[in-house]
């Protein structure tokens, strides 16, 4: 039987952030990707999550922004949630410094140097951009194309007004899986670390020659890290 799994897409990201990861699943999850591009906050994300999903209960996997609206739908309805994966996330709030960085792309975006975003978050996304596979950056482009910067605008404003989360990680008693490449740059190893320590029986994986994308660049380990979650 396929395990019903949420998944949970991050900032200017689409179905695709998450496609090779289920693909090398190899049919073992009935997957359903939210579209988190709605709303611009993250507890109405969540609330959007929760009335979609086409199941009561599920495993869910958030990713970045995703892992935010995962820790929501933990605070608030963690009886719908079977297991939990955060991947190239955290649970603090922004920093003053991200809250400054996150304005500057904000008025870009809104003054129409929108592809200068999409642009400047390219060195921060992958784990070196003098390496990555070409054909990355353009899946990144593209998806970024698709969210457009309306959207963009919506999710930046979720982001500046997320809570802190950290208060509530030792009620997650589900099976948790923490993971992260270990060049993430937007969301480091040692943010991880303190999800894993603080949530009950978290494991922590760390995924070598990857950063905050480490679903693009290294599908075949973050596939087996969630396979192997799906079966604790």
């Amino acid at each position: 039987m396929k395990a019903p799994v949420v998944f949970l897409p991050g900032l200017l990201s689409t179905d695709a952030i998450w496609g090779p990861v289920i693909e090398r699943l190899d049919g073992r999850v009935d997957p359903w990707i939210a579209d988190l591009t709605a709303d611009d906050s993250i507890a109405a994300m969540a609330a959007r999550v929760l009335a979609d999903a086409p199941w009561q209960r599920f495993a869910l996997a958030g990713h970045s922004m995703g892992g935010y609206v995962a820790l929501e739908i933990m605070r608030t309805a963690p009886e719908r949630v079977e297991r939990l994966a955060l991947l190239d996330t955290q649970a603090r709030p922004d920093t003053l410094e991200a809250v400054d960085r996150r304005r500057a792309l904000i008025e870009l975006a809104r003054t129409g140097r929108f592809q200068e975003v999409v642009e400047r978050l390219i060195p921060v996304v992958f784990d070196s951009v003098e390496v990555v596979d070409p054909a990355l950056v353009a899946v990144h482009r593209d998806m970024a194309r698709t969210i457009g910067a309306e959207r963009f605008l919506r999710q930046q404003q979720a982001f500046m007004d997320r809570v802190d989360a950290r208060p509530g990680l030792p009620a997650i008693r589900c099976p948790t899986l923490v993971l992260c490449g270990v060049h993430d740059l937007l969301t480091p190893l040692d943010r991880h670390k303190e999800l894993a320590s603080a949530i009950p029986g978290a494991r922590l994986v760390a995924v070598p020659s990857a950063g905050h994308f480490s679903l693009l660049e290294r599908p075949y380990e973050v596939g087996f890290a969630i396979a192997t979650w799906l079966d604790a």
